[in-house]
């Protein structure tokens, strides 16, 4: 039975897509299954493993699709899986229509259980499931909690790194307390660290100190490789595996699957 990790932090610009696509990427060449899920209108994550066209069905169709519980199975949900240029890693795409989809849900039933369904059944296929959630606290975030088994939170190394998580784990508790009792922090991860810029360092030590056990080890450097990757349509292990970058997210998927071992 698969993990599955959502990518979350509603605060933008704090390197959470990267870290979907890249830890994504990462499991794959581990010759993990892995599907990426782009939970996010925008469609980034779906960008940055080089998926630029409008495919025919994408996460917006699924959900739909998932409204009714007895249509959801492998064989209904298969189309929407796509091949990367990684063997072990699938996608399931993100487009616009998924804006959508925060309107059309207000008033459906079990609003917050369209994705765990179809999460459910896709489960036993794959080793690692990561989804890419919004950048915001919304109706979609909330399908992407309830669904997870654990939540990675991408933190910005900078001054206002802190600020909003708040928010976050309050939602967290909320969602452990009413949708989903198993889930769990897999834990806070330190992105765009510079060791030159006292700030980073200061920053780091904030963290650890007041989120303690839950922050990683691996920590992800502010990287050129990292910032050019999508705009090439790769994941940084195919644009340059040798660039810091890349490494850190090797090292963190490492991390995970020895936590996972334990």
């Amino acid at each position: 039975m698969s993990k599955v990790i959502a990518i979350c932090n509603q605060k933008g610009g704090v390197g959470k897509t990267t870290t979907a696509v890249n830890l994504a990427a990462s499991f794959a060449a581990l010759e993990k299954k892995t599907l990426l899920i782009d939970m996010d209108p925008q469609g980034n994550a779906s960008q940055g493993i080089g998926i630029t066209e409008m495919q025919e069905v994408d996460i917006h169709e699924v959900l739909n699709l998932a409204e009714n519980p007895d249509n959801v199975n492998y064989e209904t949900i298969k189309e929407a899986i796509i091949d990367t240029p990684l063997e072990y890693l699938k996608a399931i795409v993100s487009g616009p229509d998924l804006a959508v989809m925060e309107i059309e849900l207000v008033n459906a039933m079990s609003r917050e259980r369209r994705l765990e369904r179809v999460i459910n059944v896709l489960k036993p296929a794959f080793d690692y499931i990561i989804i890419d959630a919004p950048p915001s606290l919304n109706l979609l975030t909330l399908n992407v909690l309830t669904a997870a088994t654990s939540v990675l939170i991408p933190v910005q190394c900078e001054y206002y790194a802190l600020q909003g998580m708040t928010e976050l784990f309050k939602t967290i508790r909320e969602v452990q307390k009413n949708l989903n009792s198993n889930l769990t922090i897999e834990g806070a991860l330190l992105t765009m660290y510079d060791s030159r810029l006292s700030l980073c360092r200061q920053v780091a030590d904030e963290v650890r100190e007041n989120l303690s056990d839950t922050v990683f080890q691996s920590m992800i450097p502010r990287n050129v490789k990292l910032s050019e990757a999508p705009s090439h349509g790769k994941p940084a292990i195919l644009y340059d595996v040798q660039s810091s970058g890349s490494q850190a997210y090797m090292k963190l998927a490492e991390e995970i699957l020895n936590k996972d071992k334990n």
